[in-house]
C-alpha cells in the first residue's frame, strides 16, 4: 500500500478548514443576490454584512472592507486607483505587485535580510506623494518587513501604503497599513475570495457598483462566509508558536545535511522556510520529493506551474548555486512532527547522494 502523501505547500494553499466548509454550506441557503430589494435579497445582505463584520473582528480591523476575488484582485484595485500619483514597489513583491504597480514604479531594493533599503525608501518618499507596495510576510523566504516601523515616515511623506498581507492574515497581527490585501484560502477559506481593506476611502477612487461603490460585481455570499469563519476559528493564528518549533529542528538539519537556510538570521514567519541544498538544482530536487511523496514549492505558485529563476532570492544577492538548489517548504495546522520527521529523513538522504556523487 502506498504512503499517504505529506503536503508541505500551504502558502500557496492550504485545506478549507472544516468551520469554513460548514458555514458555506448555510450560506448557499441564501441563494439570492444580496443587492437585490426583496426579503429574501435583504437576508442575503444581512448574511454578508455579518461575515464582514466577522472579518473585521477576526482581524482587529476598524475600517472598511472591500470584498474582492483575492489578494490580486486588492492589488490591482489599489494601484489603478490609489489617490497619489507615484508609484513604488519592494524588490521582493509577489509578480502581481510590479506588474500591477505599472514599468513606471520605483522598485525599492533589499538587503541581504530581505528588509527594504530605508535610504531608498526616503529618496523615492521625497519625490512627492507616492504609494508604497510592501509585502508583511514575504511569500517564497517568509521574512516579516517591520512595517509597523515604516509606516510613520510613508505617512509623514503624504504617502500611503499598500500592505500585501496574503501571507500574515489570520496568522499574525496585521499593521495599520492605509491599504491591506488578504486571500482566504491562505488561512483555512475558500480560493477565489479575498478582500482589500481600506483605512480611508477618500484614498481609493470608486468605480461604481456594489461593495459601497468601491468594486463591482454579484458579491459571492457562500465564499465570505467560509473566509469569515476560517478567521474566526483562529485555527492558523494558534497553531504558529508550534510551527515555530517545527520550523526551528526543520533548520536545523537542513543545516546538519550540509543545506542552508535562506534569510535565516532575519525574523520570519513561522509557517515558511526557504531551504538549499548549493550546487543542487531545484527542478531535482522537487522532482525526488515529489516522487517520494511531498508536496513542497520552489516558490510562488502563480507561474502557471513553470519553474524560473527567484526574483526574491536574486534580489536578496543570494549566490546562483544556492538560488538554483532553493525550495520553501511551508507548514499548516495540520503539519505534524510525523510529516517533518518524514520530510528531512527524504531530504538528508538526497543530500547524502548528492555529497557522495
Amino acid at each position: 500500500m502506498a504512503r499517504p502523501r505529506i503536503y508541505l505547500d500551504h502558502a500557496a494553499t492550504t485545506p478549507v478548514l472544516p468551520e469554513a466548509q460548514a458555514a458555506m454550506v448555510e450560506a448557499l441557503g441564501r441563494w439570492a443576490n444580496p443587492s437585490s430589494p426583496h426579503a429574501e435579497g435583504r437576508a442575503a445582505k444581512a448574511a454578508l454584512e455579518r461575515a464582514r463584520a466577522t472579518i473585521a473582528d477576526a482581524l482587529g480591523w476598524q475600517h472598511e472592507i472591500i470584498i474582492t476575488s483575492g489578494a490580486s484582485e486588492a492589488v490591482s484595485i489599489v494601484a489603478a486607483r490609489a489617490a497619489v500619483r507615484g508609484r513604488a514597489v519592494g524588490a521582493t513583491e509577489h509578480d502581481i505587485v510590479p506588474y500591477a504597480m505599472g514599468e513606471g514604479a520605483r522598485t525599492l531594493p533589499v538587503g541581504a535580510d530581505g528588509l527594504i533599503d530605508r535610504e531608498a525608501l526616503s529618496a523615492a518618499l521625497a519625490e512627492g506623494p507616492t504609494l508604497v507596495a510592501l509585502q508583511q510576510v514575504n511569500n517564497e523566504t517568509g521574512v516579516i518587513q517591520p512595517l509597523g516601523d515604516i509606516i510613520g515616515e510613508i505617512r509623514a511623506a503624504g504617502s500611503l501604503l499598500l500592505a500585501d498581507c496574503a501571507q500574515s492574515a489570520g496568522k499574525i497581527d496585521l499593521p495599520q497599513a492605509d491599504f491591506i490585501a488578504i486571500s482566504a484560502h491562505k488561512f483555512g477559506g475558500p480560493p477565489g475570495i479575498g478582500a482589500l481593506l481600506v483605512r480611508d476611502l477618500a484614498t481609493l477612487s470608486p468605480s461604481g457598483g456594489q461593495e459601497k461603490g468601491y468594486r463591482r460585481g454579484t458579491q459571492n455570499l457562500p465564499a465570505v462566509a467560509g473566509m469569515a469563519a476560517a478567521l474566526a476559528a483562529r485555527t492558523h493564528r494558534d497553531a504558529m508558536p508550534r510551527l515555530a518549533g517545527l520550523r526551528d529542528r526543520l533548520e536545523q538539519s537542513v543545516r546538519a545535511a550540509g543545506g542552508t537556510v535562506i534569510a535565516e538570521g532575519t525574523e520570519r514567519l513561522p509557517a515558511i522556510s526557504a531551504i538549499a541544498l548549493p550546487g543542487a538544482s531545484k527542478d531535482g530536487l522537487l522532482i525526488q520529493l515529489d516522487l517520494a511523496g511531498f508536496a513542497v514549492s520552489a516558490g510562488s505558485a502563480c507561474s502557471s506551474g513553470k519553474l524560473k529563476a527567484s526574483r526574491v532570492l536574486a534580489a536578496m544577492g543570494v549566490p546562483e548555486d544556492v538560488a538554483a538548489g532553493t525550495l520553501r517548504v511551508s507548514m499548516g495546522p495540520q503539519t505534524s512532527d510525523t510529516h517533518i520527521d518524514a520530510f528531512l529523513a527524504a531530504f538528508t538522504g538526497i543530500a547524502a547522494r548528492a555529497a557522495a556523487a
